[in-house]
Parts: structure tokens; sequence; C-alpha cells
């Protein structure tokens, strides 16, 4: 039995929902690069640390709202973030590649037949990219992102959605995630959370059930 087993054994899991950046991708890096490279022209910077408080695992428009100091609206804030996405996309692509060991756990966890989910605060655009590049999305019966919610993670409203459409108790479910933020997130909805230290040092992420540096620590 392996440590993937253990776990689905440990928690009588169901259904198996994933974040996306930082989760799926290890890209967090050049999200900040990005935010870096977008604040220029506001004339300021900013620190992996203040991203990774106030901006990682958030919607664009939460991250916007705080680098702006304001609330906005839609009509506002997404071009913004459409502009600063498309930035990343840019910069991300000569170097996107999955989380070490995610292909070999997708195929165990589909043999197994266990349903899987992302639940991401990105937009479609993205999740697009990253299926492009890295062609995982049959193993997805749901995927769940920031268009879908009206409150961004820590909320657990994509927890309970994700939840909702896999047909699967919250309890039963078992989330990857990398954000703080994201790991509170689907604490508040009840759910199992397997962290992934690819964002935060390990003992940041000491409200997960279990924390691991990739997935090959589970095959």
């Amino acid at each position: 039995m392996n440590k993937l087993d253990e776990i689905i054994e440990r928690f009588n899991i169901k259904a198996v929902i994933f974040d996306l950046d930082g989760t799926l991708i290890d890209n967090n890096e050049y999200h900040l690069i990005t935010w870096k490279k977008y604040l220029e022209k506001l004339g300021r910077d900013i620190s992996s640390e203040e991203y990774n408080a106030n901006i990682n695992g958030r919607t664009n428009k939460n991250a916007l709202e705080y680098i702006y100091q304001r609330k906005m609206s839609d009509e506002e804030s997404i071009p913004l973030a459409l502009e600063k996405e498309a930035m990343y996309r840019e910069i991300y692509q000569p170097y996107i590649q999955p989380i070490p060991g995610l292909v070999d756990l997708l195929e165990q966890l589909a043999e197994k037949k266990i349903p899987m989910a992302i639940a991401t605060s990105g937009i479609e655009v993205n999740i697009e990219f990253m299926f492009n590049n890295i062609p995982i999305k049959c193993y997805f019966n749901h995927i769940v992102n920031s268009t879908h919610i009206r409150k961004g993670k820590p909320d657990p409203e994509i927890y309970f959605k994700a939840s909702e459409l896999l047909n699967i108790p919250p309890d039963k479910c078992l989330v990857f995630e990398d954000a703080v933020v994201g790991i509170e997130s689907a604490k508040n909805a009840g759910m199992n959370v397997v962290a992934i230290s690819s964002t935060h040092q390990k003992e940041e992420l000491l409200n997960a059930d279990v924390i691991i540096e990739n997935y090959t620590e589970l095959l």
C-alpha cells in the first residue's frame, strides 16, 4: 500500500479536488514575476511575502482590490485582470510543466475510479492554457473557476460548489492545495487537505492534514 492508498483509506475518500496554480503546475513564481512587471507602471514593487499573504490563491478581482486598495466593479477589474494574465501566459509559456508525479497520480486515481475536479481562483483562459500544454483535461469531471463563485478563497464556496458537482459529501473529498488561503477554504468546507509546499514553507501549512513536497511522495 502506497501513501496515496493510506490517505484514501484513512479519510474514506470518494472524490479528489485539485487547486490549479501551484498545485497542478508550479507557476506561482511566474505569477509573482508577472505582478512585479505589472506593478512597474504603478511605481511600486511586491515581495514574495506580500504576494503569498495577499494575492496567492485569491481571485484576480480580490488581488486587484488589494493592489489598488479599493473596491472594484467587474467592469473595471476584468480588463486589468486580462492584461495581467496575458503577460503571465507569455512569461510562463517556455517553462510550463506539471508538478512532479502529477500525471502518475491522476492515472492512479482514474484507475481507482475516483472522480476528480479542479477548484481554482483562476480564469478560464489560463485553465485552457494549462490544458493546451499539459494534456490532463480528460481526468477531470468538473472544473470550477472564479466565474462560478461570488466569494473567493478562504471562503469555502468554491469547494462546496465542487463537492456539489461531484455529488460527494465534503467530508469524503480530498483537496490538494498549495496556498494558505486555499487550505483554509477547504478546511472551512469540512474537507481533508494535502498541502504541497511549492509556494509556502511547510511550517506555514500546518492546518493541512498531510504535507508533501510533490506527488512522487504518494506513489
